[in-house]
């Protein structure tokens, strides 16, 4: 018999994910620029419809499906989820004795990860790119890259990075922040820069949106790392616990740094600290002390403002809301931590933090599956955007004088705030 309180657990935590994603809208739009706020939040809600589909149509196949035969993928027995039912029946009719809820539940807690990797990307394509381009490459990468990688890290006994690397990853660091920070890093290159990049000055439109969105992202965290147990137990109440401290460290931590190098902490800065903290603490979550998670905390946000204040300009990128400074720094970082902090008896291999156990496999472990998932994403990624740039001709940006009058009019017809010549 199935276990209520999981079932209600799961289900909650499963809604609660579902809420990052506008979560995510609402930040992205505020620190997206006036003229450009419908078409940043657009291609948030615009993944929800397109990850949402084709995960039934392959992406749950692709990832969780098949036997595991396989190291890279799933398999496509659950195309269009069309055993759902039958397999819904046979559990309800004899409950398997290792599981606490139907296996259904997980058909839409993996959406909602995939729906809310997804749409980290568009951060760094806010301002310039064809919505086009968007919905077509986010439609491929969610198929090609997105469901292989989370089959190969919790795919369970075989997959690669999860098994034979044994690296991990409890709630998403190579599956949903490095895979979403590093894809966004190669789009905005291919991208280019906005126009006057480098020049004019970009600061965020709407502040109470960013604010507001860092607020709807902390809450859907705590199902997205608490649910990550997969169960109402022990562990689901110390990710919890941890995601709290590590996001509040981060929050305090970059609210520091602003006030040692600028004199004066920002309600921005301070809704982007609680967010890396968040990051970093992802892939540890169920796997370390509560201490820990606040160094984690501690530590990211110093580390993530270097690389927005400074990486970019270093290098000439413009990662337009820092989807990569933020997600693909912050995920790197946590999933090293987690090699040093990792408690050895929550650990899902046979080996602990370098801190508990002097040993350092774990960490070339944890850095080892990081350089996997790099290399794969990279890769994948350039073929992706070679294939969707040839079918659009090449048209990967809007024109410049779309740019200049802002995507919300050009590629929506839309305005966020229309000034009326009479009443509304």
């Amino acid at each position: 018999m199935f276990d209520s309180g999981s079932v209600a657990f799961m289900l909650v935590c499963t809604m609660l994910v579902f809420l990052m994603t506008p979560g995510l809208a609402f930040f992205y739009g505020g620190l997206a620029r006036r003229k450009n706020v419908v078409n940043t939040m657009l291609m948030c809600f615009g993944i929800i419809g397109i990850v949402g589909v084709l995960w039934i149509v392959a992406g749950w196949s692709l990832a969780y499906g098949g036997d595991g035969s396989y190291s890279f993928l799933g398999g496509f027995d659950q195309l269009l989820a069309l055993p759902t039912v039958a397999q819904l029946q046979a559990e309800l009719a004899n409950p398997p004795a290792d599981a606490a809820y139907p296996s259904v539940v997980d058909i839409a807690f993996q959406m909602a990860f995939a729906m809310i990797t997804s749409a980290i990307v568009t951060g760094s394509l806010a301002g310039r790119v064809r919505f086009s381009f968007m919905a077509l490459f986010m439609g491929i990468w969610v198929l090609v890259v997105y469901a292989p990688l989370a089959h190969m890290v919790w795919g369970g006994e075989g997959s690669l990075i999860g098994d034979v690397i044994g690296a991990l990853d409890f709630a998403g660091g190579d599956v949903v922040h490095i895979s979403s920070g590093v894809t966004g890093l190669i789009l905005c290159v291919i991208a280019g820069g906005r126009r006057g990049y480098g020049v004019m000055s970009y600061r965020p439109h709407n502040v109470p949106f960013v604010a507001l969105g860092a607020g709807l992202l902390w809450f859907g965290w705590f199902g997205f790392n608490g649910g990550s147990a997969f169960a109402a137990d022990g562990i689901a109440a110390l990710a919890v616990l941890n995601t709290v401290t590590a996001s509040a460290a981060g929050l305090l931590s970059w609210m520091a740094v602003e006030c040692l190098l600028t004199g004066k902490p920002t309600l921005v800065g301070a809704s982007t600290g609680l967010v890396a903290g968040l990051v970093a603490i992802t892939p540890g979550a169920g796997f370390v002390e509560p201490w820990a998670a606040l160094v984690m905390g501690a530590i990211v946000s110093p580390v993530c403002y270097f690389a927005i204040s400074h990486l970019k300009s270093r290098f000439g990128y413009d990662d337009a809301l820092d989807a990569f400074g933020c997600h693909g720094i912050g995920g790197i970082l946590g999933g090293v931590l987690t090699g040093i902090f990792c408690v050895p008896e929550l650990s899902w291999t046979e080996h602990g933090g370098l801190l508990y156990t002097g040993d350092v496999a774990l960490l070339i472990d944890q850095v080892v599956g990081i350089v996997v998932t790099l290399a794969i994403v990279i890769v994948l990624d350039l073929v992706i955007a070679a294939v969707v740039r040839a079918i659009l001709g090449g048209k990967v940006r809007v024109d410049e004088s779309d740019e200049a009058l802002g995507l919300d009019v050009s590629e929506h017809g839309e305005s966020a705030y229309p000034a009326f010549s009479g009443l509304d």
